[in-house]
């Protein structure tokens, strides 16, 4: 049986050649449901939509302080980024530094990064 593609609007954020991005739109795809892709290389960091994620989330878990972009940053901005403000100039400036990839479901909630059992449950 072919399940019918989702009607509301998904919009997935992220960069094209990150693996966890790549394993999250396979997914969402396997899953019947239609999304939209916002490349923050070629489409940049949308700023309010960044002000919502911080808002809802915070911003420690927006920046990647695992990843290669964030272990490439100097000490001294490394050290720099110690609230909102700073973290959002940064997360501005440096897009691969937010965690990938960034959800934004139908119902407006928002998740960063892939974990299958969350988004299953999302989709119910």
């Amino acid at each position: 049986m072919i399940m019918p593609m989702n009607k509301q609007l998904i919009t997935l954020y992220g960069i094209t050649n990150c693996d966890t991005v790549k394993k999250a739109r396979a997914w969402l795809s396997a899953q019947g449901l239609s999304y939209q892709f916002h490349d923050f290389k070629k489409q940049g960091v949308p700023d309010q939509r960044l002000d919502a994620w911080i808002e809802a989330l915070g911003w420690e878990p927006l920046v990647n302080s695992r990843g290669t972009t964030w272990r490439r940053l100097d000490d001294a901005t490394r050290a720099g980024v110690t609230d909102t403000a700073s973290a959002r100039s940064l997360m501005l400036a440096q897009p691969s530094v937010i965690k990938r990839p960034v959800v934004q479901w139908a119902d407006g909630q928002v998740t960063v990064g892939f974990n299958e059992p969350v988004w299953r449950s999302r989709i119910g």
